[in-house]
């Protein structure tokens, strides 16, 4: 597999990462031994997780792991912070002291000294921005981080928090959603980035799972739209657009060859500013096809037809 430069910095990471927001939870401790072998054996090297996912369980769960056959030099490890369990949900907090506890707290789960890189988690409108870039400015300078950056950020603050770090450790990158189903990030956030120097790192490329063409028919049992804790994750994919997305998917695979996983895949890793994209699954027979998509090449017909179908709309001022 190969590997990409994290936007202008010197971290190089795979060019698909493997995320685990179901381990512990809906993904046992085998499943993700198997899940990691497999990806390790396909040339992956980037872990995502955050301190968030299955309340910690998933950090423990790479912990554990890395104590066995796998060791922590075999792997890079992302993980994030900024979001504050709260008797009533998750509550969003970039803050200092919230920023360095729970990423003290993610070095004891995962079993090591430092993390690769570091994120905050999403965008905190109430802590000022330097207060956040001084927490991954301590993380940096302490060896806890080796590089920091953001997630879920808007194009303003991910260039705003960028010029802030002069002078300080790079904002390396931004971790974001984008698939054929949701291209938002193309209207300001990468061009953002790309001025910036910043790195695009791209959650869910499947479209939630929906991009494999599992909804088409209906919604599977085991699936996460089944899933009293992810169904309103995958929700928001199962409307009529999506539906003309996922059967212009469907087209273009069987006219390949492929599978509509492998397809989707491809056509997220053809952009050329994109650093890693991390896929998921509950166990090692789905993560196999995303394995494959990893080196597979589409035809420019196909790649042009299929932006064409999913073009997000654009306005004033992008568009005048």
């Amino acid at each position: 597999m190969q590997r990409r430069r994290v936007g202008t910095s010197g971290l190089e990471v795979s060019r698909l990462a493997l995320g685990t927001m179901t381990w512990s939870r809906d993904t046992s401790a085998e499943e993700a031994a198997d899940q990691l072998d497999m990806f390790l054996d396909a040339g992956g090297t980037l872990l995502d997780t955050a301190a968030t996912y299955a309340e910690g369980g998933s950090e423990s769960l790479i912990g554990a792991l890395l104590t066995g056959a796998v060791s922590r030099d075999d792997v890079q490890i992302c993980t994030k912070a900024g979001i504050r369990r709260t008797p009533s949900g998750g509550l969003i907090d970039a803050s200092r002291d919230t920023m360095l506890d729970t990423l003290d707290a993610s070095l004891t789960r995962l079993g090591t000294d430092h993390v690769d890189l570091w994120l905050v988690h999403a965008f905190d409108a109430i802590t000022p921005s330097d207060e956040t870039l001084h927490a991954l400015e301590i993380a940096v300078n302490s060896g806890r981080a080796r590089y920091v950056g953001v997630s879920n950020y808007p194009g303003w603050a991910t260039a705003r928090i960028a010029a802030q770090a002069t002078g300080r450790p790079a904002i390396s990158a931004t971790q974001m959603e984008y698939s054929l189903l949701q291209r938002g990030i193309e209207r300001e956030v990468v061009p953002a980035a790309r001025s910036m120097g910043v790195g695009v790192l791209a959650w869910s490329p499947l479209g939630r799972g929906v991009l494999t063409g599992k909804y088409r028919h209906a919604v599977p049992a085991d699936s996460r739209a089944a899933s009293e804790h992810l169904a309103g994750f995958v929700d928001p994919y199962l409307g009529e657009r999506s539906r003309t997305v996922v059967d212009a998917l469907a087209t273009a695979a069987d006219g390949l060859g492929m599978s509509s996983q492998e397809v989707a895949l491809a056509w997220v890793l053809s952009r050329e500013w994109l650093a890693s994209a991390i896929v998921g699954a509950r166990t090692a027979h789905q993560l196999a096809p995303s394995l494959e998509a990893a080196d597979l090449e589409l035809p420019s017909a196909i790649l042009g037809a299929l932006d064409e179908v999913t073009a997000p709309e654009l306005g004033y001022p992008e568009r005048r």
